[in-house]
Order: C-alpha cells, then sequence, then structure tokens
C-alpha cells in the first residue's frame, strides 16, 4: 500500500540548491534598491577582489606560463593552502561571513538538513570572496594544462572546484561552531584562554619561520609543498599537477582526501547550523549574584560601574557593559582585541632580534627601539578602538529605544567609550606590561603606555565619528561573524580608514621618542593620558552634536531590512 506524502514533505523535496541562490539574488536586489551607496561600495568591492584575483591568477599560473615544472608543485600546493587558511581564519578576524540568508529564518520551514545545507552553500558560492577565490584558482588549471595537455587541466579544474566547496564549507562550520561555543558563557572563558595561548605561540612561531625562510634551499621548500599536497589544505589544489607529472594514483588519492574534507566539514557545519537555529536553552532561574544588595535600580550595575552615577549616563554604561559581556558578536571583537594585539608587538619587536643556534638558525633580540616599540603601541591602540567603528550596528534596531528617550549625542558616545574602555584598557595594560618583561625593558613602559593610550583615544575619537556616518546593519543572527552581503567589504574599507587616521593623529609619539631621547621615558605616559583623553572626549563633544541631527539616519541605517 502507498504511504501518503503530505504537503510540507512534497514542497521540500521539490527544493532545489537553485532555489537558495535565486532567493539570495532576490534579498540582494532588494537591499540595493533606493540604496546608492550600497551599491557603490559592492561594485568597489567588486572590483578590489576582481584585481587581488588577477594578481593571485597570474602567481598560480606563473609556472605553467614559464614552463617551469620543477615549481608548478611547490606553487599549487602553498599557494592553495594559504587560500584555504585565508577562508578558515579571515572571516573570524576581518571580514566576517556573508549571511545574506540568515539560516535562523529557515528553522521553521520543513526543510531537511541536506536539503538547508547544500542549498546555503550554493547560495555562498554567489559571492565576490568566492569569485575571486574561483578566478585565482583558475591559475592552477592554467598551469596543469601548460605541463600536461587537456587532462591535467580538466583534473585540475575538478580540484579547484572541490578545493572551492572545501574552503566554504569550512569557512561556515568554523565560524558557525564558533558561534555556537561564544554563545556558551561556561565556554567563552576557556576559549579566550585557548585563543590567547594561541596568539602566545604567534610570534615564535614567525620567528621560526623568518629564520626557515633565510636559511632553506628550494629543495627544502620543495619537500614541504609535497607534504603538505597529502593534507586537507592542499591536497584538491595539486591533483592538476600530479595527472601532468604522471601520477595519476596520486591525483586519485588527493580527490578522496579532499571529498572526504568536504563531507566531515559538511556534517559539522550542519550539526552546529542546526544548534545555531535552534538557539540555547536556559541553564536554569536566574540567580542574584552573591553580594548583591539594594534595589531593583542598584542591581543594573554591575560590580564594574559601581562607581557610575545613577542617572542617564550611569545607565547607559551599566547597558553597554552588561551587552559587552553577554552579546556574543562584542564578545568576538573583544577576543580579536586580545589575539592581535599580543601579536602585533611580539611580530614587530622580536622580529630582528638575533641569536644563533648550532644548527646556524638566527632568532631573534636587541633591534627593538622606543621608536619601534611606540610604532607597534599605536597599531595595537588604533586596533583597540576599530571595534567602535560601528558600535551602533549591534543594537540595530533597539537603537530606536535611545532615539524616543532622547539621548544627547554626546552622553551616548561618552557612556560607549566609557564601558568599552571597561574591558580594553585592562587588556592594553597587560599587553604593555607583557611586552615590557619580554623584551627585558622595564624602563620603557612608559613609552609603551603613552603611545597605547593616545592611540586608543585618538581611535575613540575618529570612530565616534565613523559609527555617525559609516553605520550598516548587522544580520539578526546567532552567528557573531555573520555579515549581509556587501557589508565584509564595508567593514574592511571603514577598519582601514579608521587605522590610518588614528594612527597619523598619534605619530607625534613616535617623532617623541626618535629625538627626545630619555627624556621622553618619563613624559609619554602623562602626556599620552592627556593626549588620549582629551581627544576622546573632544571627539564625544564634536561627533556628539553631530549624532543629535542624524538620529533618524542612523536607525535606518543600522535597522536590517527583512
Amino acid at each position: 500500500m502507498a504511504v501518503p506524502v503530505t504537503v510540507p514533505e512534497r514542497a521540500a523535496r521539490r527544493v532545489s540548491p537553485w532555489h537558495f541562490v535565486r532567493l539570495k539574488l532576490r534579498v540582494l536586489g532588494n537591499n540595493f534598491r533606493g540604496q546608492t551607496w550600497r551599491i557603490a561600495l559592492f561594485v568597489l568591492g567588486l572590483l578590489f577582489g576582481l584585481w587581488f584575483a588577477a594578481v593571485g591568477f597570474f602567481l598560480l599560473a606563473a609556472p605553467g606560463l614559464a614552463d617551469e615544472s620543477r615549481y608548478a608543485l611547490m606553487v599549487s600546493a602553498l599557494g592553495g593552502g594559504l587560500l584555504t587558511l585565508g577562508w578558515l581564519l579571515l572571516p573570524l578576524v576581518f571580514f566576517g561571513v556573508d549571511e545574506t540568508l540568515d539560516p535562523a529564518r529557515f528553522a521553521l520551514l520543513p526543510l531537511p538538513r541536506r536539503t538547508l545545507v547544500t542549498g546555503l552553500l550554493a547560495a555562498a558560492l554567489v559571492s565576490v570572496p568566492a569569485l575571486a577565490t574561483a578566478i585565482t584558482a583558475a591559475g592552477l588549471v592554467v598551469t596543469a594544462g601548460a605541463l600536461g595537455g587537456w587532462a591535467a587541466a580538466l583534473a585540475g579544474a575538478l580540484g579547484v572546484v572541490v578545493g572551492l566547496l572545501v574552503c566554504l564549507a569550512g569557512a561556515r562550520a568554523l565560524t558557525s561552531a564558533f558561534a555556537t561555543m561564544l554563545r556558551s558563557r561556561r565556554v567563552r572563558d576557556l576559549a579566550a584562554v585557548l585563543l590567547a595561548v594561541l596568539a602566545a605561540l604567534l610570534g615564535p612561531l614567525q620567528l621560526l619561520v623568518l629564520a626557515a625562510v633565510r636559511q632553506t634551499d628550494w629543495g627544502r621548500l620543495d619537500g614541504v609543498a609535497r607534504v603538505v599536497g597529502w593534507t586537507p589544505f592542499g591536497a584538491p589544489w595539486t591533483v592538476g599537477v600530479d595527472v601532468a607529472e604522471g601520477r595519476a594514483v596520486a591525483a586519485v588519492a588527493k580527490l578522496l582526501i579532499a571529498c572526504t574534507t568536504l563531507g566531515v566539514l559538511l556534517f559539522w557545519w550542519s550539526r552546529s547550523l542546526e544548534s545555531a537555529m535552534v538557539g540555547t536553552a536556559s541553564s536554569g532561574p536566574a540567580r542574584t549574584p552573591r553580594g548583591v544588595t539594594g534595589g531593583a535600580v542598584t542591581q543594573l550595575f554591575p560590580r564594574a560601574v559601581g562607581w557610575a552615577r545613577r542617572d542617564r549616563f550611569g545607565a547607559l554604561v551599566a547597558r553597554e557593559c552588561r551587552y559587552w559581556w553577554r552579546d556574543a558578536r562584542r564578545r568576538a571583537n573583544l577576543i580579536t582585541v586580545a589575539v592581535v594585539g599580543v601579536f602585533v608587538p611580539l611580530m614587530v619587536n622580536l622580529g630582528g632580534v638575533s641569536f644563533t643556534t648550532e644548527g646556524g638558525a638566527e632568532f631573534g633580540g636587541g633591534d627593538s627601539s622606543p621608536a619601534l616599540v611606540s610604532l607597534s603601541m599605536i597599531f595595537v591602540g588604533a586596533l583597540a578602538s576599530l571595534t567602535l567603528a560601528n558600535q551602533f550596528g549591534f543594537d540595530g534596531s533597539a537603537y530606536a529605544a535611545n532615539l524616543v528617550a532622547g539621548v544627547p549625542g554626546r552622553v551616548e558616545l561618552r557612556a560607549r567609550m566609557a564601558a568599552f574602555s571597561i574591558y580594553v584598557l585592562p587588556m592594553l595594560v597587560a599587553i604593555a606590561i607583557a611586552l615590557a618583561v619580554i623584551l627585558g625593558r622595564p624602563g620603557w613602559l612608559g613609552v609603551m603606555g603613552g603611545a597605547l593610550i593616545a592611540s586608543y583615544g585618538c581611535g575613540l575619537a575618529i570612530n565616534a565619528y565613523v559609527s555617525v556616518f559609516g553605520a550598516y546593519s548587522l544580520p539578526e543572527s546567532s552567528n557573531p561573524f555573520a555579515m549581509n552581503s556587501g557589508a565584509g567589504f564595508t567593514k574592511g574599507l571603514l577598519t582601514l580608514v579608521s587605522m590610518v587616521v588614528s594612527a597619523v593623529a598619534a605619530v607625534p609619539f613616535v617623532v617623541a621618542a626618535a629625538l627626545l631621547g630619555d627624556v621622553w621615558l618619563w613624559l609619554a605616559l602623562p602626556v599620552g593620558l592627556a593626549y588620549g583623553g582629551g581627544a576622546a572626549l573632544l571627539g564625544a563633544y564634536l561627533a556628539g552634536d553631530t549624532l543629535d541631527h542624524r538620529q533618524p539616519e542612523l536607525l535606518a541605517a543600522v535597522t536590517p531590512r527583512r
């Protein structure tokens, strides 16, 4: 007897990946309608993506165009491995992932998990990063075809397709899993510690890599490339070269490795995606923290802001402090500040140090100087303030509450700066102390602190203006790394503008460290405190007036379009 099929089941069976692609194109069209600035940013991002893609294409196609089979495997394995690694790491740190189609919006639809995952993966292919990666990887097809003919070119094209799918699935699986992890307050602290340890290891690893590059020869690098070519990072990209060099069995084995990796990533993504769609359940009834006394108003103020006045400014500071501690999207940005803030000073100040091991490899210590330290600290301070470049985007449509309440712009910006600094300033102080200890220069602590505070204060002032004029909406997603289509380029552009202007504003501290000598070791900290604090207050004062006149436009900019 035939089993009756319900209407929802028949509808789910008729849904194909092409439906998700069409839906994404329609959503993109609706988002661009009447938004000239979004269209301009999208076109600009497309042009930048095509330019980088063209450069990457010629770099990967160079061995084939020059008929240099010796370097073909090296370029394919290492270049493809860097592409994969970039797809895994850059969404976490810089651009985010395009979630024009928010998976949470499909939670109530009768769609099988396989249909949802394949559909979202197909929709992810319709993006500027995916197009740029495909054009870049096409250089490997050219190399394989030039060295081994049409058969190698076809094998290379198949490997490139699988490799691109691995990149997309890996980026989505990693960010989705990270989103689930960061929503758990119990796991959050462990994640922060692990990331901090990883960041602390990046400096020594960078020294090892630089020393290896100076000492190694092309033969050793070719051996590294062959090893990478058998890993999921390089396996799909080296298939065409293996066929061109007559290693058909190796090419088939690498395709199997790549396909297995793709299957594992898709399975992992489907599991974390389902968790992100469902959300997290409450861990139990709310409990009153120990030691908290007083009325309801007092309990709304965290201990960190117990000093704040019980007025509009204090309430805003308390609210922002709670959001920075509990919102997964904001926590992700704080972790990024901690990771990069540790890595960059170590890389800059230890990169030129030199001591020799028995094997002849050179490593780092003594080329650092107060000017170089100040320069690295300026970068860290400017980076720390970058999170506020889209501070109203975190609120989204909830910003309407402040608009209705008539919160003055100056009070709004000063409160947001104060709440953010409660978390960031201790991190900056810890970075300065750690670097002074590692370099063995405790006398430079004032120079480090002065440059840090000065650049951080200048960054707060600059980002106050950027957040008012350059705000953009964030998707209503549980994934803290999710971005609307085109917003990734917007974020990158705002990051570049803000960092350059903030660094230029703090350049006098580098000049003073280079020219004033030992006198600056004592003056840097008080001057930096006055300079940075004054810049932040002046920025909040001036940008606050602008905010008062742009509140309706700002609300429209940060409200997600459905």
